[in-house]
């Protein structure tokens, strides 16, 4: 008879009722609240919300990279099983970059101006694997021909300055493949890129994805940049998810009030004349949250439970959820007990 553990599907990556808070001159600040969601081998998750929704910081407690002020105040964040809020720092060191690899928003600030693409590029090889010298070269050569950038030897003595945005973003994404993590954790990487450079950049990542095998996240404030890429979204705000589902699901079927008012803002290519309709008021204040919905003080149909009570995460079918008081309403009128 086998054990009761081996019956059971172990994920990937499994964020169990994660919070995390700064403790600042102000006081603590909840960024990250009661969060929890599965990462399966391959599976390309989106992480979507407006600045301060918390989803940075969900990505930045998985890697245990927060600021000196952060901290990991509850929850826990399997690997493969093994909870990595209890590691020391060089079983942590280890699992950055060999397990789990980011990429951040912004590749100018992220690469050092002072060293050429190749040092950087050989350095973080060095540190992860037991490459050195030419074998050491020879493998970010062959890094930086997967990511697309042409003539990669001379690239590699050259400085950051001397490249385009895109080209700088490729170089951090190879930087971030050369241990061939299992989950390679994306932070916005096309914030700082106009339209066309981000399309080849979301583009590149899932071919690499498909290539390597590995699990993605993306992070990103623009739901309309994953909506061919991604099999999962979570949607978050005030610190908290309000909707998760899959891709067809949340743009074809929201039943959160702050996913209809994202989707709401996205233009349509085919009625350019249509007048875009913007989320009304400004960020929630995390320093400050209220008793009930995050989202209330914004929401055109907010009721005095809203104000109250926090929503609880309701099943709209097996591959969609949500945590709206509006759903617990229509199920009410629809006859449920």
């Amino acid at each position: 008879m086998k054990d009761e553990k081996s019956l059971k599907k172990e994920h990937l990556l499994s964020v169990q009722d994660l919070h995390t808070s700064f403790f600042t001159d102000s006081g603590e600040v909840h960024a990250v609240n009661g969060v929890s969601f599965n990462l399966d081998p391959g599976e390309i998750l989106g992480i979507v919300g407006e600045s301060g929704s918390g989803k940075s910081v969900t990505a930045y407690s998985i890697m245990q990279i927060l600021a000196s002020t952060g901290k990991v105040t509850g929850g826990k964040i399997l690997y493969k099983g093994d909870d990595l809020t209890k590691w020391n720092e060089k079983k942590l060191s280890e699992f950055r970059g060999k397990c789990v690899s980011i990429i951040f928003q912004d590749p100018m600030t992220s690469l050092n101006p002072v060293f050429t693409i190749g040092n950087q590029l050989t350095e973080a090889i060095k540190l992860h694997t037991d490459k050195r010298g030419k074998d050491a070269w020879d493998r970010a050569v062959e890094l930086l021909t997967l990511v697309g950038i042409n003539e990669p030897e001379r690239r590699m003595r050259q400085y950051p300055h001397e490249h385009s945005g895109g080209m700088r973003q490729r170089v951090m994404i190879a930087m971030a493949l050369a241990c061939e993590p299992d989950i390679l954790i994306a932070d916005e990487p096309t914030t700082a890129l106009d339209v066309t450079i981000q399309a080849q950049i979301l583009e590149l990542i899932q071919e690499l994805q498909k290539k390597l095998g590995m699990a993605v996240i993306l992070v990103t404030h623009d739901l309309g940049v994953i909506a061919e890429l991604c099999d999962n979204i979570i949607v978050m705000y005030g610190g908290s998810i309000c909707e998760r589902g899959t891709g067809r699901e949340i743009f074809y079927n929201p039943h959160h009030e702050y996913t209809k008012g994202l989707l709401r803002s996205i233009p349509d290519v085919k009625n350019m004349k249509e007048r875009l309709v913007p989320i009304a008021g400004t960020p929630i204040n995390i320093l400050n949250l209220p008793k009930g919905c995050a989202f209330c003080a914004r929401c055109d149909n907010c009721m005095k439970i809203c104000l109250q009570e926090k929503p609880m995460e309701l099943d709209i079918n097996e591959n969609h959820k949500a945590s709206c008081w509006m759903n617990v309403k229509e199920a009410f009128e629809g006859g449920a007990r």
